[in-house]
């Protein structure tokens, strides 16, 4: 795709296939650059960040000279940032360094809609809003209107609010049918408030801006899925049921046996506390020294082999940090594995009541030493056969690492490196496409090497901003990105101020997880405090049916993950994907294709026993449950008891006959 320079008067304009994305002139700049003094403060993974702006000034003056444009901010002065068109990206070289600043602005449509922008989990469409693109905790809450997000803000400053996530990218996928890339990792902001025109901003100059255009939003998500990197296939046995998470110690197992036992379709058995725990205030958080604990599970290597003979994997936990009571750390530390503070010793930060080293992954020695002594030795050549790589987002931007880069601008490349830390101890053993971990954290490229995001700690309720439905939002909005394989915590995680789990949640949550590319269960973070899948008849039984119901699936599963694997496609998407011309599909996101051929709209409200959604057109879209045949391309309401979560197929779907047969082999419970 070329990018067209078109000299104006004292300008420029700049367009690929006839697409006007920039024009630049001195009664209208595009370009500035500035300077700024910034102040960010981390803690346990949230920040509070501030700008002192001292700087902002348009780059006034554009001379076109063939493919390179030469920007001053007045005529007669040298240039301070020269631009270069080449195939689907511009340079940008800064000519002098003082600047630390850059805002882009590029042209916009009155009825345009922006999406990506990572993993954002409050809205999918971000026109009319602000987005600063910075990996940190999400936030508990993350309604600044509500108690719970106050409270969490005043207890730990762990309230959160939209726009914080694990995964920021700075891309964005526009429905003018053409996407922008930032080529940087420093903290970015994309705002998208003005009518006229899409403002980035970028502490620091990047080095390119791409763009990717394309006659349908299908072939521009597999352009961006090429660029990004394309993911393996999921593993066959990760379709096979549900992967259960249980952090119980030697009694994890004697709770499998009942949860067989009912009937629960089971394909893995996912012991996070493998490694042994900790308690604190927050609740049980496990030992960080990535070896098993024999102590609570004994003989765990042997039980883990008689598990692989009925067919069910084991899976663990791993980050990158080193708690400074565990043995690996003094290994680490007397290496020169870690990252040092100001004064030269190893950094150690706060995880809330206990203290880690970072892995410094930028020094060579130290990833390889991880990939092969931590995740190749203690789990993978133990029988772990998959695993949660938790925590890429926790960089401190103090430390001092090995590659002498400023850590500000690693804190957002620091989930994938971490990911592809994973990925090649994975290929070290020939196990890719077998083993299975899943990040939240993410960035540009983490689509490479990652195969499956999961969608962090939701609340555990049905809260607009951090419960059940953001786990839609944030596989359609990372998906189109080139994330194909997206999942979530059954039932949520977070558990605080009195807020727990009901019954009606996990089933609900469980509805939606049978229309997703993998289920997995989560006790939370105060176990002892919420309802587990297996403490409640009712609610286990409703599970073991939507297990199954995922497992009939698994035909289905295993064509949309070869599409994948071939177009790019992820398995999550929005309905405009595929319906261009329905406009109602555009401002969607509370329900998802899965696929082309089944529209899924999930019940992510208490209390309710029927459903509005949108069926997209021209189509003829079929209900899962009764056979009742709808025309596409407007409103309806249909019943949607638990139990019966409201799904249609496609009439002409290749896989109609399967789906038909799901109602029949899947009855309602009683």
């Amino acid at each position: 795709m070329t990018l067209t320079l078109t000299p104006l008067s004292n300008g420029f304009s700049l367009a690929m296939n006839g697409l006007t994305l920039l024009s630049h002139t001195p009664e209208s700049p595009a370009l500035y650059l500035g300077c700024g003094r910034e102040r960010m403060d981390m803690y346990r993974g949230n920040f509070d960040i501030e700008d002192y702006l001292e700087e902002r000034v348009p780059l006034s003056r554009a001379e076109v000279k063939g493919d390179e444009v030469h920007l001053s901010f007045a005529a007669g002065q040298a240039p301070a940032l020269i631009l270069t068109a080449e195939v689907g990206r511009l340079l940008l070289r800064a000519q002098d360094s003082r600047f630390n600043r850059f805002w882009l602005r590029v042209r916009a449509e009155a009825g345009e809609y922006v999406y990506g922008g990572g993993e954002q989990m409050s809205y999918f469409d971000m026109r009319g809003r602000r987005f600063p693109l910075w990996t940190s905790e999400p936030g508990v809450g993350r309604d600044k209107t509500t108690e719970i997000t106050l409270r969490a803000d005043l207890s730990g400053k762990a309230g959160g609010d939209y726009y914080h996530t694990n995964y920021p990218q700075p891309t964005y996928v526009s429905s003018r049918r053409y996407a922008l890339h930032v080529d940087t990792t420093a903290y970015s902001v994309f705002d998208f408030r003005n009518e006229g025109f899409h403002e980035i901003e970028v502490w620091a100059v990047p080095q390119a801006i791409e763009v990717f255009a394309e006659a349908s939003f299908a072939a521009l998500v597999g352009q961006l899925s090429r660029r990004f990197g394309r993911q393996p296939m999921l593993p066959d046995w990760a379709l096979d049921g549900a992967i259960i998470g249980l952090k119980d110690g030697e009694n994890s197992l004697l709770r499998l046996q009942t949860i067989l036992a009912a009937g629960v379709k089971v394909c893995g058995l996912w012991c996070e506390d493998w490694v042994g725990l900790r308690h604190t205030s927050f609740g049980a958080r496990l030992f960080w020294d990535w070896q098993a604990n024999e102590a609570r599970y004994p003989n765990l290597r042997d039980t883990i082999a008689r598990l692989r003979e009925k067919g069910i994997r084991f899976l663990g936990y791993v980050n990158p940090y080193l708690c400074e009571d565990g043995r690996l750390f003094q290994e680490a530390a007397a290496a020169g594995f870690l990252a040092l503070d100001d004064t030269g010793g190893v950094a150690l930060v706060d995880f809330g009541e206990f203290e880690c080293g970072v892995v410094d992954f930028t020094n060579p020695g130290a990833s390889s030493w991880f990939a092969e002594r931590v995740i190749g030795q203690n789990m993978l050549d133990y029988g772990l056969c998959g695993w949660m790589a938790d925590f890429g987002e926790y960089l401190p931007i103090d430390v001092h690492l090995a590659n002498g880069v400023d850590a500000r601008l690693m804190h957002n490349a620091w989930p994938t490196i971490w990911a592809e830390v994973n990925a090649r101890a994975i290929a070290s053993r020939d196990m890719t496409g077998e083993a299975l971990f899943f990040m939240r954290a993410g960035f540009t490229g983490v689509q490479a090497h990652c195969p499956l995001l999961w969608a962090g700690d939701q609340s555990v309720d049905f809260t607009r901003h951090d419960g059940l439905v953001t786990v839609i939002c944030g596989a359609l909005s990372s998906g189109l990105l080139g994330n194909a394989y997206h999942h979530s915590d059954i039932g949520g995680y977070t558990s605080l101020f009195g807020n727990v789990r009901t019954g009606e949640l996990m089933m609900r949550w469980a509805e939606m997880a049978a229309f997703t590319p993998v289920m997995r269960t989560h006790e939370g973070n105060r176990p002892k405090e919420n309802l587990q899948i297996d403490q409640d008849a009712e609610v286990l039984a409703h599970f073991a049916r939507m297990t199954r119901l995922h497992g009939l699936l698994k035909p289905y599963f295993k064509a949309l993950c070869l599409e994948a694997s071939q177009a790019g496609l992820p398995l999550q998407r929005p309905l405009f994907l595929h319906y261009e011309t329905d406009e109602a599909a555009y401002s969607i996101q509370d329900q998802y294709l899965l696929g082309a051929d089944l529209l899924v709209a999930p019940v992510w409200q208490a209390n309710q026993t029927q459903r509005s959604l949108h069926l997209p057109g021209p189509e003829r879209w079929v209900h899962l449950w009764s056979g009742d045949v709808h025309d596409g391309g407007g409103e309806i309401v249909v019943a949607a008891p638990v139990g019966l979560p409201p799904v249609f197929f496609r009439a002409s779907s290749p896989f109609a006959a399967l789906f038909r047969t799901l109602a029949e082999d899947v009855p309602p419970q009683g």
